[in-house]
């Protein structure tokens, strides 16, 4: 095979998969220029999952009391970083091998259903472009850790940084002490202090962002003997040049400059980062509630559709109430109730969301149960349990993966709404929804701040939408064409 055929996209791919190349390539290349750019951070990942892998075998007691949940971002981003790349590599492989086996053997072989509605739904040209974006925007929300350019939580020298508008380009003096609160290290030599020391280092790295000196952000700053001159807003003060980070040294750099992107809100935080660690809260929870829902009104549909008689009935009945009361007022309640954590949004939303699914698959069911392979099963004597997962639900999945594909913006649209009134995610956690609160009283004078969430929730709900029309054209036969 010709060396072109192992870059990814490349290689024998016919006129009608150019496009499809072409972006493969392109993640391909963007993953491996954030690797490149950010391997410092990566390697430290990886170090510290082997520390805390080690740690969990010698001395787990240690790694509980040191352990920080913030940390296991780095590490899902970073076998993101790497499992990606080499999943984009082998798909673009096998692509070129196939192009070359149908060219050395033009006999077409019968394909499967499954492999028919693909063949369809790639033919879906705008579907394939929603399918990209939103590609892109789940891989922002496991990059985020390394491709957000400041920390969304950071809230510093807002007199200089708050209501920035967008391209904003602000300089800031690098200062001698600490970016974060240093964790003392642990005295001793055996091998659990070790092991503690080498985590704790690069988990502070990590949290740095490999930065370890503070910045203060400054409008203009002038350097005077012994002293740097600097002004923040109306304020001028002044600061011993022994205080910043390039001490005495007179060739390094004083100050650096920092560009915001999307601008800043009120508290000077950075609207770029917040809205790209947004996106793993809200990516999150749609996918999450629409996997659980999914999968108990899946169970529920199959059970009553197949059992019939006073199990229907008591099902349908808990359906049919469900179904009446108001989705959003229960939700309403329970969460006033009960806290309004992200892990009870995801419980409460998953639990008022099944109802349209378990009708469906139903009705499915009911249709199925009589048809003639589904006697034959119950003549050769096998169980209820192999019928229902052999037979019955692979058969009910097309209406099940349409209905999901389509619920998923709702469930987004339903906890942005829910977070712009207070009742969702809660800040300083990012959330497309909060953030849109955040900026809502300012919105005629400082629009940016509620702008790009709002954007990026129409964008992913539309896109989703768009995947959802394209999964049921590709699986209706009658729209194949």
């Amino acid at each position: 095979m010709p060396l072109f055929c192992l870059i990814p996209g490349l290689g024998l791919l016919r006129l009608k998969k150019t496009a499809q190349g072409l972006f493969l390539l392109f993640s391909f290349l963007a993953y491996l220029f954030i690797l490149v750019m950010r391997f410092d951070l990566v390697l430290f990942s990886f170090r510290s999952m082997l520390t805390a892998l080690t740690m969990l075998i010698i001395t787990p007691d240690t790694l509980r009391e040191i352990f920080s949940p913030e940390i296991l971002e780095f590490w899902i981003g970073s076998c993101c970083l790497v499992a990606v790349p080499m999943l984009l590599f082998f798909i673009s492989l096998r692509s070129c091998k196939k192009t070359v086996s149908e060219k050395n053997k033009p006999t077409r072989e019968e394909s499967s259903l499954g492999k028919i509605s693909l063949q369809a739904f790639m033919r879906q040209s705008i579907a394939l472009y929603a399918s990209a974006i939103i590609f892109v925007l789940y891989s922002v929300a496991f990059l985020a850790p390394f491709i957000a350019p400041f920390s969304p939580y950071d809230q510093q020298d807002f007199l200089v940084t708050a209501y920035q508008p967008p391209m904003t380009r602000l300089q800031a003096l690098i200062l001698q002490q600490p970016k974060h609160l240093v964790i003392p290290i642990q005295k001793g030599s055996d091998k659990a202090t070790e092991l503690s020391n080498s985590f704790i280092s690069d988990y502070q790295k990590l949290t740095s962002r490999n930065e370890p000196h503070a910045l203060k952000f400054v409008n203009s700053y002038n350097v005077q003997c012994e002293t740097v001159t600097y002004v923040q807003g109306i304020r001028t003060k002044t600061i011993p040049i022994a205080e910043l980070a390039a001490g005495k040294d007179a060739t390094a750099k004083l100050a650096v400059t920092r560009t915001f992107i999307l601008g800043t809100d009120q508290y000077g935080r950075d609207i770029l980062s917040r809205v790209i660690y947004g996106s793993r809260i809200s990516l999150s929870i749609g996918f999450l509630v629409v996997l659980i829902s999914v999968t108990l009104g899946t169970i529920i549909g199959v059970s009553s559709g197949y059992f019939g008689g006073w199990i229907d009935a008591i099902l349908m009945r808990i359906v049919d109430v469900l179904i009446a009361f108001p989705a959003l007022f229960l939700i309403l309640i329970i969460i006033a109730a009960f806290g309004n954590s992200i892990y009870l949004i995801v419980i409460t939303l998953s639990f008022t969301g099944w109802m349209g699914v378990a009708r469906i698959v139903r009705s499915q069911v009911l249709s199925l149960k009589e048809q003639e392979f589904i006697l034959a099963a119950k003549s050769l004597g096998l169980s209820n349990m192999r019928i229902i997962f052999r037979h019955l639900a692979p058969n009910t999945l097309t209406p099940v993966i349409i209905a999901a594909t389509l619920r998923i913006g709702s469930i987004i649209l339903t906890e942005a709404g829910l977070s712009f009134l207070g009742l969702g995610v809660q800040p300083p956690t990012a959330s497309w929804g909060n953030i849109i609160n955040e900026g809502r009283d300012s919105l005629l004078n400082h629009w940016w701040i509620s702008t790009f969430p709002g954007i990026a929730i129409l964008t992913t709900v539309v896109c989703f939408n768009l995947i959802g029309d394209g999964v049921r054209d590709a699986l209706d036969p009658r729209m194949r064409g």
